[in-house]
């Protein structure tokens, strides 16, 4: 017997597909409560590792004989000290985390959504491990990437695979919870960069307004993604109809419930937008749309092939967010029910506005931990 080694992107695979994973998470409680590996077929422990220092024999009769078994940790170093002894001790089926929870947070996981009507596909990247949706739309030879992540690796991998021309980058808004990575990937593709001006007030480089009415072109020019000014979650927030099918709501709305007004300080403020855009704009929309929001909070909301997505009008009666008829019932949603801020959301803000420009490492530091767009439900 040896150890054995598991990439996160062979976790994701497993937990997409409801595959049986038993998991020793050896951090400490604190940021196991914060942030776990999570998922319909995981079972999942907690055993800090200084509890584990002088020996695993106390903790055997805890793990599964018959399913594979994962030692996780923040960097890899303790899960495989872990791992190592559990091998020693004649545990079988024992793997630990490449890289860590760190890994875990950076994977992406291209997902294919659907085709398009006159030619192309749109597809969803799936950051598994912190809860962020990018997308990229393809047509006739050319792309455009909407809220993409830091790490650009992958979507320059999948644009030279697909030998696609990437014309155009855009963030739905400014982002708190990660850190975006549209300036860089527009610096390699030689693509524009788009932001919306209301959320750019304070940015420190160049960039080209998303504002309503200036549809951009990708590939075929029936296919368009059209910028819709929707303020709430920010008060540049900006929605995309790409098609005519898929509706790209940001952190306005989510399947499972709605974004919060507050990551800059404006909960009271921007309320009523808010309720403005959903209860208005987003209701004079075809409930036929397909939406694809730019977060996703809890397993359950993936479907089976790992994607998020939802019909709109089946959010307009399944979404508690959506179905709050009284004005005061909903400000007190939006102002009081809300999970703690994200980490360093203001440093990641101004990340994100060019104001600072941290190592790469402690870019990391600054998004572990889940995404906290949501309202709570």
């Amino acid at each position: 017997m040896a150890l054995k080694e598991m990439t996160a992107k062979e976790v994701a695979q497993k937990v997409i597909n409801n595959e049986k994973l038993f998991i020793l998470d050896v951090r400490n409680e604190e940021a196991y409560q914060d942030w776990k590996i999570e998922g319909e077929s995981v079972e999942i422990i907690n055993i800090p590792y200084f509890d584990l220092i002088e020996g695993v024999d106390h903790i055997l009769d805890q793990l599964p004989d018959d399913t594979e078994k994962l030692v996780v940790c923040a960097k890899e170093g303790s899960s495989k000290f872990v791992g190592e002894q559990l091998v020693e001790a004649g545990v079988e089926n024992v793997s630990y985390l490449q890289g860590g929870m760190k890994t875990w947070s950076e994977h992406l996981e291209p997902v294919k959504i659907g085709d398009l009507k006159d030619g192309g596909a749109i597809y969803q990247f799936v950051r598994i491990g912190k809860g962020c949706l990018s997308y990229l739309v393809e047509s006739n030879g050319e792309a455009m990437i909407i809220d993409s992540n830091r790490m650009t690796e992958p979507y320059k991998i999948f644009a030279n695979e697909k030998g696609l021309n990437v014309k155009h980058i855009a963030d739905t808004h400014l982002h708190a919870d990660h850190i975006s990575g549209g300036r860089k990937l527009a610096e390699i593709f030689g693509a524009d960069y788009y932001l919306p001006p209301k959320d750019a007030t304070e940015v420190t480089y160049d960039y080209n307004p998303l504002e309503e009415g200036k549809d951009l072109t990708v590939g075929n020019t029936k296919i368009q993604v059209q910028p819709i000014y929707s303020p709430g979650h920010t008060i540049g927030s900006t929605s995309f109809i790409v098609d005519d099918q898929y509706l790209l709501t940001g952190d306005i709305l989510f399947v499972k419930s709605i974004g919060r007004p507050d990551l800059a300080g404006k909960a009271e403020d921007w309320v009523s937008d808010l309720r403005d855009t959903l209860y208005r704009k987003y209701k004079d929309l075809s409930d036929e749309l397909f939406v694809l929001p730019a977060h996703f909070s809890k397993m359950e909301e993936l479907s089976e092939d790992g994607s998020v997505i939802a019909k709109l009008g089946d959010l307009y009666e399944k979404n508690s967010g959506l179905n709050v008829e009284d004005e005061g019932e909903f400000r007190k949603l939006v102002t009081e029910n809300l999970p703690p801020q994200p980490n360093a959301y203001q440093e990641i803000r101004e990340t994100n506005m060019g104001k600072i420009n941290p190592e790469d490492e402690e870019q990391r530091e600054m998004e572990i931990g889940p995404n906290r767009c949501a309202v709570e439900g």
